[in-house]
């Protein structure tokens, strides 16, 4: 390939130039800057307990990824707001390998996924590991924990538990868990394609922030990590700096074993070997996604596991409530109900002890699935239940409701639900639970949580 280089502007940083251009070679850059003309794919990831219709072609490296002919607008989807998928970059799915092929699916696992918001990471899990494990999705911002709260919500799945906390905190937590992922926060190369502004932001000195970031957070999670356990590091960005160098480093200082994978030479991933490192690069115009980087290794030091003092028990929900309440879920056996103020909420039984370590631990933000709120001898349903893979849907009155009325659900529209008898009724679109209404006498009560409305019209 000869493509002249001077016809390919994108205002790339020089400096960035350079260094890909050495990486590459001059044809393979070429290539490359031409691929950053061109649109990002689309793609999704399906959730596998909630219903949603098949569409798209299958992304390769994960059973429920989907490329999209074309980018819809997912706000005015009501399969969206349902978390029936999540909307998640190709490359990132990449994941999915490292737990199919080394992680043991079957069996109870800790994991913590350290940099989780907005969630695509921590969801996919979910949909991967057993209903036994459990899974901590922590965000060090609290903004974005937030935001993850809400996405763990709408997805769906009653073995997570979303922290608020500093890598640092995870120091205490020797020997805790099976599986990390650290999904690094990183120089962003890889989003030069869909972010212009990552591109406009990129200096050496921030690659050089970035990778002290980098060895820092590492140093600060590995000792919560198990003797024979496994981490998984991951960033959107190219430069070696921030990738295998920063790994080899790392190693150096560690007892560990990088962990190859398995690929398909269709899927256009290369794999990068460097000392004692194996890692993996998602390359823009090789494979169908974004700028990616993914190692594995397991950890073979000798660690201890000690064990925090809990000072945080949970307080059980009285009998009464939980008689009223058991027959809202399914495997009722299989869950703990617990009470804090006016909320009752669901934990895995089995996942007890674990998790009031994490809260005795760890900034707690949201954690099981909210079931209801009692108010004046009354159980309100909450909206997280609606949203649960475990709720009885049988249980409740539920509405069939169509488009318009459903995005006038999310806006928190009032809507008429004539046919609908008073009481609350579980709103269902296209077979996915949107969420709650109250229906009145005279009215009805459109109970969509106010901070998650949505404030885009349909056309």
């Amino acid at each position: 390939m000869n493509t002249d280089l001077s016809q390919v502007d994108l205002s790339f940083p020089k400096e960035f130039e350079k260094r890909m251009i050495e990486m590459l070679g001059a044809d393979d850059w070429s290539a490359f800057a031409k691929e950053h003309l061109n649109s990002p794919p689309v793609s999704i990831r399906i959730n596998p307990q909630k219903q949603f219709t098949d569409t798209g072609t299958p992304i390769p490296w994960c059973k429920a990824g989907r490329y999209l002919k074309e980018r819809p607008v997912f706000t005015l989807d009501p399969c969206f707001h349902a978390g029936a998928y999540y909307v998640q970059e190709a490359s990132s799915m990449f994941l999915e390998q490292a737990f199919r092929q080394i992680v043991g699916l079957d069996e109870p696992l800790t994991v913590l996924d350290l940099s989780a918001a907005p969630g695509g990471k921590s969801t996919h899990i979910l949909s991967l590991i057993s209903g036994s494990s459990l899974v901590i999705s922590n965000e060090v911002i609290r903004s974005r924990a937030n935001i993850l709260s809400e996405n763990i919500q709408k997805w769906g799945y009653p073995n997570c538990i979303v922290t608020n906390s500093d890598p640092t905190d995870f120091t205490k937590l020797q020997g805790f868990f099976d599986v990390i992922v650290v999904d690094a926060p990183c120089s962003g190369e890889g989003l030069f394609r869909k972010d212009r502004n990552a591109m406009a932001e990129w200096s050496i000195e921030n690659v050089n922030l970035c990778s002290a970031r980098q060895q820092r957070i590492l140093q600060d999670v590995w000792p919560a990590l198990k003797e024979n356990g496994i981490l998984i590091y991951s960033t959107c960005t190219y430069n070696a700096q921030e990738n295998e160098d920063n790994l080899n480093r790392f190693s150096k200082e560690h007892d560990l074993a990088f962990v190859p994978l398995q690929l398909d030479p269709r899927w256009g991933v290369l794999t990068v070997e460097k000392n004692d490192v194996v890692g993996y690069r998602f390359m823009p115009h090789h494979v169908s996604g974004e700028g990616f980087f993914f190692s594995i290794m397991r950890k073979k030091q000798k660690t201890d596991v000690i064990q925090t003092r809990i000072k945080n028990k949970l307080t059980p929900a009285s009998k009464k409530s939980v008689e009223k309440l058991s027959s809202w879920i399914t495997q009722p056996d299989a869950y703990t109900f617990f009470q804090h103020q006016d909320l009752i909420f669901t934990l895995p039984t089995l996942q007890q002890k674990n998790i009031e370590t994490i809260i005795s631990t760890l900034c707690f933000v949201y954690g099981g699935t909210n079931i209801a709120t009692v108010k004046h001898d009354k159980y309100i349903p909450e909206h997280a239940l609606a949203l649960s893979t475990i709720i009885n849907k049988g249980y409740f009155n539920t509405e069939a409701i169509d488009h318009v009325t459903a995005i006038k659900y999310l806006r928190r529209d009032v809507i008429n639900l004539p046919d609908s008898p008073v009481g609350y009724t579980l709103l269902t679109y296209e077979g996915c639970s949107l969420g709650w209404a109250n229906v009145l006498a005279n009215r009805v009560n459109n109970l969509y949580p106010q901070e998650w409305r949505i404030r885009m019209q349909a056309n």
